[in-house]
Formats: C-alpha cells, structure tokens, sequence
C-alpha cells in the first residue's frame, strides 16, 4: 500500500513519545517525530517518576542497548538494588505511619535522565509546534501535518503523545478536549541537602514519602531526585542529595485562592503551610529559599473521550489521550501501556479495525484510572475520607475495576 512507505508522524518528545520512536525503530517502522521545544534541554527538568506495574512492558519494548542502560536512570541505584518498593502514607502531624502501601516491583527513576535515555539514536525534529492537519483519500490515505513554521510534513499516521494540554487533541475535539480543573492548588520544589539534613526524612523511607494533615488537608510528598551516587557528589566534599518536596492543599470550600505570581509568593505559601506539620517536614520546608525555583502546578485532567480518528490515521496516546493527576502515580504506567498497545495493533489487515480495538483497550484502562486518580487527588486533603479502600491508598493495578491485578 502506498501509505505504508510513509512514517507515521509523532508530536511531542516527552518521555511516552520517544518510546514510541524507540518501539517503532525496533520494529523497524519508519517514523518522524516532531517537538514544541527549542531542544531537549530547554524544558524544565522535571520531578521523578515511578513504573511499576508497567515495568515489564517497559522492559519488552527498549532496544537491548538501552535496557541495559535502564538502571542508570534511576534516582538512587544504591536503592534500587535492594528495593522494598514500600509506599507510606503519614500523619503530617506527629510522623505516624498511617498506611503501607501494598509494595509491588518498581523503578523510580528521574524523568529527565529517562527522558535522555530514550532519546538516543532519535533524529527529533525541534521547534515544531503543531497548527493542524488535514487527511487525504489519495491511495490508501495521507496524513499532512503543518507547524507552525510553515514548515509541512506527511505520514501514514498522525501520533499526539503531546501531553496533558495536548494540542491535537484540542484540534480533534475542540472545547471538548480542554482539560477538566480540579479544586487543588499543588507547589513543588527541588532542594540540595547534605546527608546529614536528609538523614531525619531518610529514616521513614529512602525514596519517597506522602501524607496528609489531619487538622488542616495540607498534603505532603517528598522524595529523592538524585542521590549522591546519581548526581556524581558521592566521595566528594560537596556530597548531597536532591529532593523532590511538594504541598497542595483544597480550595473546594473557596479558600486558599489568593494570588501567587512571584517567587516569593510561592516560597512564603509553602512555608506558611507547613507551619503545623510535624518538626521534622516542617524544618524541611522551612529551609526552601527565595533562590529556590518554587513552582505551581495547575492541577487538571481529561478522561479519554472518543474522537473521530479519521480511519485509523489520527491517535493520541500517554497524557494526551487520558491527563491524569499524579496522586496515584499511574500516568506514564498507562503511557507505557499505550505503546505496546498501539504496536501490537499498527499490523492490522484493516487500519480502522485495528485502531478501533486499539482505542477500546486503552479506555477500558485508562477511563477509570483518571477518575481514580481525581479521587486520589481529592481523598488526600480529605483525612476523613482515608481509609483502606481509599483511591489514593488503594493497590496501583492496570485493573478497570478497581480489584488487584
């Protein structure tokens, strides 16, 4: 057919994308894909992210050469080595451990540096921004892609794993395809800490920790970025670890609303918030800076609509296709997914077919994990609402139901 020699075209360079090109290399399908950015590096560097149940899928789609590559990625390798995969939830306001969470295999790993490892041997193209496209009946049917630019494209296949604010999703469904807010403010930043700071916050767990405060819903998480060995200070006179810390806090009943454009705004917001957590967290706030790069995290989602998919030939997939919050740590486990998936079904006899199937797999998934995680995300301001059966303390599964998979 003579749309097949064409590469299927892929918008947006983030980690779910570029394992698609990774997949489809392997596979040997040709691709282009094409990025917003400057450059890979002109994106702010990111937090860490957790795969766990989607860890084997990971592991069957990477090339061998980046496989073995894998644990290199991690936020701590000396960790990881010996995981327990524990995850705690605490009482803000003594250090109680309220909850552990059912451990399950997993690789906490830093984003950017995940980010890197996919993208080698990867020709991306940069400063693409999408404007549209338009779908031709010529032989077996042409995707024809423009940037921004001016600049033009054409592929058998049009491919958004152009996250969360995705703009071919917005092309494909308009209004509908705006992401839904949430009632939750989140404000997160990265410190450098000697080890002997860290020491106090290491002893709950050495990769992560969250909880919630009884009294005021003030949510915590907290977890390592880099350790020593993964920032190259260990052995040095300058060795420290780099932490991830987050607070959020509900503004369902209206308050919580007030402005916080600057800097400094932020910074005196996050401390203002753990004035009532327990010393050990609150030390830990109290030490972020106004040089520290305080940042706020509008708090949205999107729960996998259907689209028109013009015959096969339009996808989404990863946060483009079903954005959800990070509270149950499930988004690029369902990115992943999204991958195989979609490979497995691209060598359907009929495109249509084979996309369709695609499709219904990924929303028997995914629809229900987004809501999970908004309740997850709502439940963990909400000290009342927690208890086993709660959606942020549930088993993480690729289950549709809920029950343990």
């Amino acid at each position: 057919m003579l749309d097949e020699q064409k590469p299927i075209i892929i918008i947006g360079a983030g980690v779910i994308g570029l394992l698609l090109a990774q997949a489809l290399k392997q596979s040997s399908i040709a691709f282009r894909i094409f990025d917003r950015d400057a450059s890979i590096s002109s994106r702010p560097a990111g937090w860490g992210l957790t795969v766990h149940w989607a860890l084997p899928a990971l592991e069957e789609l990477l090339p061998a050469a980046l496989l073995d590559q894998l644990s290199r990625v991690q936020v701590a390798p000396e960790v990881g080595r010996n995981d327990t995969g524990q995850f705690l939830f605490l009482n803000l306001e003594n250090g109680e451990t309220l909850w552990k969470i059912q451990p399950l295999r997993r690789l906490r790993v830093n984003r950017e540096k995940l980010r890197g490892l996919l993208a080698s041997g990867v020709d991306v193209q940069w400063g693409k921004r999408l404007e549209g496209f338009a779908t031709s009946e010529e032989g077996a049917g042409v995707v024809h892609v423009k940037f921004q630019d001016g600049s033009r494209a054409e592929g058998r296949m049009l491919i958004g794993a152009d996250g969360a604010t995705s703009t071919l999703r917005r092309l494909l469904l308009g209004e509908k395809g705006e992401p839904r807010a949430l009632p939750v403010r989140f404000l997160g930043t990265t410190l450098s800490l000697a080890p002997e700071k860290w020491k106090p916050l290491q002893d709950f767990d050495p990769l992560l920790f969250q909880g919630v405060h009884p009294h005021t819903g003030t949510y915590l998480w907290v977890s390592v970025l880099n350790s020593p060995e993964a920032n190259g200070s260990l052995g040095t006179g300058a060795q420290h670890y780099d932490i991830q810390v987050n607070l959020s806090w509900s503004t369902e009943h209206g308050t919580g609303l007030e402005e916080l454009g600057s800097r400094r705004e932020r910074v005196a917001k996050m401390k203002e918030l753990a004035g009532c957590l327990e010393e050990r967290f609150r030390v830990l706030v109290e030490g972020i800076s106004e040089e520290d790069d305080v940042v706020e995290v509008k708090l949205a989602d999107w729960p996998c609509e259907t689209w028109d998919n013009h015959m096969g030939r339009v996808e989404l997939i990863g946060d483009a296709a079903h954005a959800m919050v990070m509270y149950r740590g499930e988004a690029a486990n369902h990115g992943i997914l999204d991958v195989r998936s979609l490979l497995s079904h691209l060598q359907a006899e009929n495109r249509g077919e084979g996309m369709g199937a695609f499709e219904e797999e990924m929303r028997e998934r995914t629809v229900w994990a987004v809501e999970m995680s908004r309740r997850a995300c709502l439940d963990a301001h909400d000290f009342g609402k927690l208890d086993g059966g709660s959606a942020i303390l549930a088993r993480r599964t690729k289950g549709i139901s809920g029950g343990n998979q």
